[in-house]
């Protein structure tokens, strides 16, 4: 496994922050479901919720969660989690928001989940990069994926279980959430941590049959 120059103490590399913002799909949040489970594995594991300030952040459809910071508030982290969901349109209008990921792009690993990509994009954090979003949208809906491809030429869109780029990743749609986090686990804190998590989730079938059934495109080592 490479770590990333960026990492310096091992420490750090349990520290996780997921940015929130109005609109997201609540099942994204899976993300923090399954950092909760892998502390039962590695209790050392510590993450947090990040939006543009502390407080209440309603989610799509009406769910409220309580981000712990601000931007300016966020302490040192090696994983930056950019969630997806409807209001990813409007986040990628946000300055704030860009200015912020495009900051924490020079201090960590940045990684987003399903339309989380889309906000990357717009930060610039994929051009040149291989890149994947969701795919599978409801009746009349855009494919995020598609928009992606034309929106962005500089991208190298893929559909894809995630990609990882080195300090750069993107997930697939939805609930591959849950493989992208994993994922993540397994690059940071090893196969033991990620297998034994999807274990006691009861998700090892789940997360091999998503491995069969679409790539994870591995570009860390050309970084």
């Amino acid at each position: 496994m490479t770590i990333p120059t960026h990492i310096h103490h091992e420490e750090e590399i349990m520290k996780f922050g997921v940015f929130i913002y109005e609109g997201v799909e609540p099942i994204d949040l899976a993300t923090i479901g399954v950092l909760s489970m892998a502390r039962r594995i590695a209790p050392e594991i510590s993450f947090w919720t990040v939006a543009a300030a502390a407080g209440p952040v309603r989610l799509a459809n009406g769910l409220t969660v309580i981000a712990d910071y601000g931007f300016d508030e966020l302490p040192p982290i090696n994983t930056l989690i950019v969630t997806g969901g409807p209001g990813w349109q409007q986040c990628c209008t946000d300055q704030a928001a860009l200015t912020f990921l495009q900051k924490m792009a020079g201090r960590a690993t940045v990684a987003s989940v399903c339309t989380g990509a889309m906000i990357l994009a717009a930060a610039g954090l994929l051009e040149g990069q291989v890149a994947t979003t969701k795919v599978e949208v409801a009746a009349g809906e855009q494919v995020p994926l598609e928009i992606m491809r034309s929106q962005y030429p500089g991208i190298d869109v893929k559909a894809a279980l995630l990609t990882d780029n080195g300090s750069i990743i993107t997930g697939g749609g939805v609930s591959r959430c849950i493989d992208a986090t994993l994922y993540l686990l397994e690059k940071y804190l090893g196969s033991d941590v990620a297998d034994q998590t999807a274990r006691i989730m009861e998700y090892t079938h789940a997360r091999a049959a998503n491995l069969a059934a679409a790539p994870i495109i591995n570009n860390a080592a050309n970084e």
